[in-house]
């Protein structure tokens, strides 16, 4: 594949994505706090199984892997490690959308307004204009969708570049809350690794997928 370290067919752990694998850890791992909110930091965005990141970026890689894709953006800070084992595929690096704010940040950025549901609050996410810009063909990353509200911001940040975005990826997707199905309306290439229909503390559904 052209990227150090990367371990091939040869290794049975690695030769082809357990679509089911994903669903598992969040079924066993998982915690579910009423009906909205589905904790993975057990090994996806706190403390992370770089095994399992490594299969679904992989996974993720040959869904995506005729569109060229020169670069992935993503957005701090939990979705990093998912876009990085996912981007040593592509063997291209990764921008993260800083949430606006640091001292060290220049006015030389394109910027987005986000919402959070989950905190209830808006924050202006910003990447560099060296970093992003017309001729990148972009793979959005991000390791939740729920709403949507932040890969909407990031498809902004890409427009403004004009950068071209060739789909999206996402590590698990809120169903119920309907940002995924909407992006699918405007004619978004999302590509979801596992979707949750709905949830409580007894039972986690997931969307049938082909």
């Amino acid at each position: 594949m052209g990227f150090p370290g990367y371990v091939g067919r040869s290794n049975p752990a690695f030769c082809l994505y357990d679509m089911e694998l994903l669903e598992r850890n969040i079924t066993q791992y998982g915690q579910v706090i009423g009906t909205q909110v589905l904790k993975v930091d057990g090994f996806l965005n706190h403390k992370l199984d770089i095994r399992l990141l490594t299969q679904m970026g992989k996974d993720v890689y040959e869904h995506f892997a005729n569109c060229d894709v020169n670069k992935i953006v993503t957005i701090e800070a939990s979705g990093i490690g998912y876009a990085v084992l996912t981007a040593q595929f592509f063997d291209c690096p990764v921008v993260y959308a800083k949430k606006r704010g640091a001292s060290n940040q220049s006015d030389g950025v394109y910027t987005a307004k986000v919402h959070s549901f989950t905190h209830g609050d808006d924050n202006v996410v910003a990447i560099d204009r060296r970093y992003v810009g017309k001729g990148d063909r972009v793979l959005i990353l991000d390791d939740f969708l729920a709403h949507g509200e932040a890969v909407r911001g990031l498809l902004s940040i890409c427009e403004q570049a004009g950068a071209t975005v060739v789909g999206v990826a996402c590590a698990i997707e809120k169903g119920f809350q309907g940002g995924g199905d909407s992006l699918r309306r405007d004619g978004v290439n999302l590509y979801s690794q596992a979707i949750v229909d709905r949830m409580d503390e007894h039972e986690i559904v997931f969307r049938p997928q082909n």
